[in-house]
């Protein structure tokens, strides 16, 4: 019989011959592992983007609740990006996820997204009418003579680029506001008829 010993280092020599091959790929594994994670690196730099945390309609007024934030690639992150959402309206829908940037409110960032157009907010007497209409929608205004029922083109293919929910400011004002973006030479006759005339709408074909 063999001593103890040697019965022991036998044991432990077959051992190692029956479990050299997998021994041997965790062993490559790990070095994969290791020369991978050398040779990449850190990943890229993530910045948090505020986006609205539900499908939200146009002209919604924002509450703290309609916003979150996710991680996104910085690369991918876009420019006017505004966190500071309660109160705003939105100038158009959003999707779940979507960042919520100025040009998505109504404000500034309209305009500058459209510096060929005058932004006016316009008045139609008809909340009926404003029920139609759908932010991008493109539009002809005319007016209306209360006294005489005359009519007169104000300006054609206007731009609807919000439409602001109801207001309940017991101002005493009817209609509805819309935010249209109207060529510059047309815009002062759409701002002066705002005032003493009654616009109607017909969609641009």
């Amino acid at each position: 019989m063999l001593p103890p010993v040697r019965r022991t280092l036998r044991t432990l020599h077959r051992a190692v011959l029956t479990r050299r091959r997998p021994l041997a790929a965790v062993l490559v594994a790990v070095s994969v592992l290791v020369a991978l994670r050398t040779t990449i690196g850190p990943g890229p730099p993530t910045v948090e983007v505020p986006v609205a945390a539900r499908d939200l309609p146009a002209g919604a007024v924002l509450t703290p609740r309609d916003a979150t934030t996710a991680t996104w690639p910085a690369g991918l992150a876009p420019d006017g990006l505004t966190s500071a959402v309660a109160g705003q309206v939105l100038a158009a829908p959003l999707r779940e996820g979507e960042a919520i940037t100025d040009l998505r409110l109504v404000g500034t960032g309209l305009a500058d997204a459209h510096p060929d157009l005058t932004v006016l907010p316009v008045r139609l007497p008809d909340p009926a009418v404003v029920e139609l209409l759908r932010v991008g929608d493109r539009i002809d205004l005319s007016a209306v003579d209360p006294e005489t029922g005359g009519s007169s083109e104000l300006a054609s293919n206007v731009l609807v680029l919000a439409i602001p929910p109801p207001s309940d400011s017991g101002s005493g004002l009817t209609g509805r506001l819309v935010v249209a973006g109207v060529a510059p030479e047309r815009a002062k006759f759409v701002a002066a008829a705002t005032l003493r005339e009654f616009l109607t709408v017909q969609f641009s074909r």
